[in-house]
């Protein structure tokens, strides 16, 4: 019965089923009955961080909502304090100078930017390229917006890169924008500035807008330091890119992050925001502008990237231990693991969902199926690195008991 007095109206909106794959509320439901079963939970499925913001960034947001002028309606058309604090981080990080008052607007987390851009600068109808496997909201912000997607498959053979000479002419020139993200999720892939250059010159023929989401910035290993898209030169004329303050700055909860770039594009989510909410609580957005500048003080508080490097080095000498050769990412939180080989039960075709469902049935390990991420994610699992070290090992250690098709015990 679809509502209350049954006259057969829908009380349910069709865009909803195009929000993001039912392979989540999936994992839940499987999570949820494994825990009733009274199954010890090694949650490694999403990717929040399990540590809070540093004490420094703590203090100021207790002092800040005690002060009685912090309650008034924040204004998404002025926040300069925590734009002017961004954009000098901006530049301390890439050297990329940014204007805080025309080429940044703050928003709730990059999830809320992105969700909301093709609304802003899309018309229903347009063409927009996206990756595949991509993060979800991706495709859900072209679903409410009426955008049709393109997408581009992202695979090993190519460094899971785009093959940017394989999209036509004709997509090229409809294209609206193409956005990607570096380092990515849910692959961990990484691109260097020669890739954004030739995707820029492409981008600049067609004039299509690009869209970088660099959530994952700080989260770079062996020496590597993912970069900005704009420190390509005049990258500010095409480009938009979202920063995130939720994984690098353990903020997730607080829901605060920034897009800077292109003024019009910039503009037309400010805009657009104007009417859906007020901005950012200014409490948080104290809270962040001290935690970008501990991150210019580059206090060790500040240096995730190594906190998760220790993580992903454990955690992938334990697996090769166990029989599942998964290659070491170079950045983010994640491990994007090529289904293992498992012999033990010829009676199941073990894809993606499969062997997450029955691993967490039989282990209290959760992961994600790569195909919730999109078609070309079959064949792989995500993995979030969102535990200490010590469960992390005892993950891998029921992962490769499950593996060899040896009783788990709790």
């Amino acid at each position: 019965m679809n509502n209350v007095n049954g006259s057969g109206k829908t009380w349910r909106s069709d865009r909803l089923s195009q929000l993001g794959s039912s392979i989540f509320a999936e994992v839940s439901e499987w999570k949820r009955a494994a825990s009733a079963n009274g199954m010890d939970i090694i949650d490694l499925g999403i990717g929040s961080p399990d540590k809070p913001p540093s004490e420094s960034v703590r203090k100021a947001l207790s002092e800040a909502v005690l002060r009685t002028d912090m309650y008034a309606y924040p204004s998404i058309k002025s926040g300069m304090p925590f734009k002017e604090k961004a954009a000098a981080w901006m530049y301390h990080r890439f050297g990329v100078t940014v204007d805080p008052a025309n080429e940044m607007v703050t928003i709730l987390g990059s999830q809320d930017g992105l969700a909301h851009l093709a609304l802003a600068i899309c018309d229903p109808g347009d063409i927009v390229l996206l990756p595949n496997p991509g993060y979800p909201i991706y495709a859900a912000s072209l679903a409410l917006a009426g955008v049709q997607a393109h997408y581009m498959p992202l695979r090993s053979e190519n460094n899971f890169l785009p093959d940017l000479e394989a999209i036509s002419q004709d997509i090229w020139q409809k294209a609206k924008f193409i956005l990607l993200n570096y380092p990515n999720n849910p692959l961990s892939a990484v691109a260097d500035l020669s890739f954004f250059e030739r995707l820029l010159e492409k981008a600049r023929k067609h004039d299509v807008l690009v869209v970088h989401d660099l959530a994952y910035c700080e989260m770079g290993f062996d020496g590597y330091k993912p970069p900005s898209i704009l420190q390509v030169a005049g990258a500010s004329e095409q480009v938009v890119e979202f920063h995130s303050l939720s994984k690098s700055f353990n903020m997730a909860g607080c829901r605060i992050g920034f897009m800077a770039g292109n003024r019009e594009a910039v503009g037309a989510l400010r805009e657009l925001k104007a009417n859906i909410d007020y901005g950012a609580f200014d409490p948080i957005q104290e809270a962040g502008i001290v935690a970008l500048q501990e991150a210019m003080n580059e206090t060790d508080c500040t240096n995730i990237g190594t906190l998760y490097e220790r993580r992903r080095d454990t955690f992938i000498a334990a697996l090769r231990r166990e029989g599942w050769e998964v290659e070491a990412p170079k950045a983010t939180m994640f491990v994007w693991a090529k289904l293992p080989t498992i012999c033990w039960d010829s009676t199941i075709i073990w894809t993606s969902r499969t062997i997450s469902r029955e691993m967490l049935k039989a282990t209290g390990v959760v992961v994600i199926p790569g195909e919730a991420f999109g078609t070309e994610g079959e064949g792989y699992v995500r993995i979030a690195l969102v535990e200490e070290e010590d469960r992390l090992l005892e993950a891998a250690e029921r992962i490769g008991r499950f593996i060899r098709g040896e009783h788990v015990i709790n």
